[in-house]
C-alpha cells in the first residue's frame, strides 16, 4: 500500500480545504447542508485528479473509472444543489445546531472536516482500479453497467421522491411509487451499488481487496449510523402510523416485492 500513501495524504489535504471554505459559506448563507453538495462534488474531483496524476494503470480503464465517477458526481451534487437552493435548512442540520447552542459553528468546522477525513477511504477505488494493468475483459463491463445502471436507478428513485412531493394533495402521506415501493430507501440502495461497481474494476488490480472496504463502510453508515435511522426516525415522527404500516410492507434496503401489512388487534 506504500504506493497509494501519497495521493491518499494529497487528497486528504484538497478535502480539507474544500471543507474549510463550504464551511464559510454556510456561515454567510445559514444553510449547512452546503456540506454535502461540496464532499459530493469534491469527492468526484479528488477521485478524477487520482486517476490522472496518481495511477498508472491501462488509460482506457482509468477513462472508464473517471467518467463513471464524474457522472456520479455532478449527478449527485447538481440533485443536492437544487434540493438546497430556495428550500428551507435540512431538518438534520437544523436539529445539529439547536442541540450545539453557543458552540454550533465549532461544532459545524469540526464536523466538516471529519467528513474530509473519511474522503480518501472513498477515493481508494478509483485509485487501486486506475493503477490496474490488466486489459479490459468482463469485469469492466459488468463494472461499467452496474455503476451506470446504480446511477440511473438513484436518479429515478429521487425524480419520483421529488414529484411525489411537489403534488400538494400528498402532504403528509408516504412516497410509495416507482422505486419507493419495493424499497423505503432506494436512493440509499443504488447509491451503495455505485460504489461496488468499482470493486470490479479493481478484480486484477495489485491490492484489489482494498476496494472491498468502501462498500462495507457505506453499507455499514447507512443502514446503521448516518442514513436509515434518523431517516425513519423523522419520517415516524412527521407521518407517524402512516409510515408504520409502510415499514411493515416494505423492504427497508435491498427492493423486493411489498408484504400485506400486519392489521392492529
Amino acid at each position: 500500500m506504500s504506493n497509494l500513501w501519497m495521493p491518499l495524504a494529497a487528497g486528504l489535504v484538497l478535502m480539507m480545504v474544500l471543507m474549510l471554505i463550504a464551511w464559510h459559506v454556510q456561515r454567510v448563507t445559514g444553510d449547512a447542508a452546503i456540506v454535502d453538495v461540496a464532499w459530493t462534488l469534491g469527492l468526484g474531483l479528488l477521485a478524477v485528479l487520482a486517476l490522472l496524476f496518481f495511477s498508472d494503470g491501462l488509460v482506457a480503464r482509468r477513462w472508464l473509472v473517471g467518467s463513471l465517477i464524474t457522472l456520479w458526481s455532478i449527478r449527485l451534487g447538481t440533485h443536492l444543489l437544487r434540493r438546497m437552493v430556495g428550500n428551507a435548512e435540512d431538518e438534520r442540520y437544523r436539529r445539529l445546531k439547536a442541540g450545539w447552542g453557543d458552540w454550533a459553528q465549532l461544532r459545524l468546522l469540526l464536523f466538516y472536516q471529519s467528513q474530509a477525513l473519511v474522503a480518501p477511504l472513498f477515493a481508494l477505488p478509483m485509485l487501486v482500479a486506475g493503477n490496474s494493468l490488466a486489459p479490459l475483459g468482463p469485469w469492466d463491463a459488468a463494472g461499467c453497467a452496474l455503476g451506470t445502471c446504480a446511477i440511473v436507478f438513484e436518479w429515478q428513485a429521487d425524480q419520483q421522491l421529488s414529484q411525489f412531493r411537489q403534488n400538494s394533495a400528498h402532504r403528509g402521506r408516504v412516497c410509495d411509487v416507482g422505486w419507493w415501493r419495493y424499497s423505503r430507501h432506494p436512493n440509499y440502495f443504488f447509491e451503495w451499488v455505485h460504489w461496488c461497481s468499482y470493486v470490479l474494476f479493481a478484480i486484477h488490480a495489485p491490492q484489489g481487496w482494498l476496494t472491498l472496504l468502501t462498500p462495507l463502510a457505506i453499507w455499514y453508515f447507512l443502514c446503521f449510523v448516518t442514513g436509515i435511522p434518523p431517516a425513519e426516525a423523522q419520517a415516524l415522527a412527521s407521518r407517524g402510523d402512516a409510515y408504520r404500516e409502510y415499514q411493515q410492507r416494505t423492504s427497508p434496503f435491498v427492493p423486493w416485492f411489498p408484504r400485506q401489512a400486519r392489521k392492529n388487534a
